[in-house]
């Protein structure tokens, strides 16, 4: 475990829920969009981009989701949510999601958001200010 939080040094804790699982006893698919959702709100805060931003400025939108699931995960387990970012552009980057099953020892599900910059009041993509640029960047691992 603590590997894997090493590996990932911007990471989120999540304790599985009873009512995330599904008739078929795992955790629903649709979830780990929850959990992904959980785990970038969390990331975004610790690099500070809620200070910068309001309801009317620019701010980060989601334009696409990714999941691949590797292994079915049951209540009660704890997952580690670790969170990277690639693909740095001028309006966007994705941020990359890797679960780790504290009861399986394992990974069992990776993702990835497309996020693009949008100013709220234009209504149009806006450019990555210069402080989230560098944030992003402290983070960045190399595109695969």
């Amino acid at each position: 475990m603590q590997t894997f939080k090493d590996q990932y040094p911007i990471h989120t804790d999540i304790t599985v829920a009873w009512a995330d699982m599904d008739a078929l006893q795992h955790v629903n698919n649709v979830v780990y969009l929850r959990y992904f959702e959980i785990a970038r709100i969390d990331f975004l805060n610790k690099i500070n981009l809620f200070d910068t931003i309001t309801p009317s400025g620019i701010g980060p939108v989601i334009s696409e989701n990714n999941v691949r699931y590797k292994r079915p995960v049951t209540f009660p387990d704890t997952l580690t949510v670790g969170v990277t970012i690639t693909d740095i552009k001028e309006d966007r980057f994705m941020m990359n999601y890797t679960v780790f099953s504290h009861a399986q020892n394992a990974i069992t599900t990776t993702g990835n958001s497309k996020v693009v910059m949008f100013d709220f009041t234009t209504g149009q993509k806006a450019l990555i200010t210069e402080p989230l640029l560098s944030a992003l960047t402290t983070h960045a691992q190399p595109n695969n």
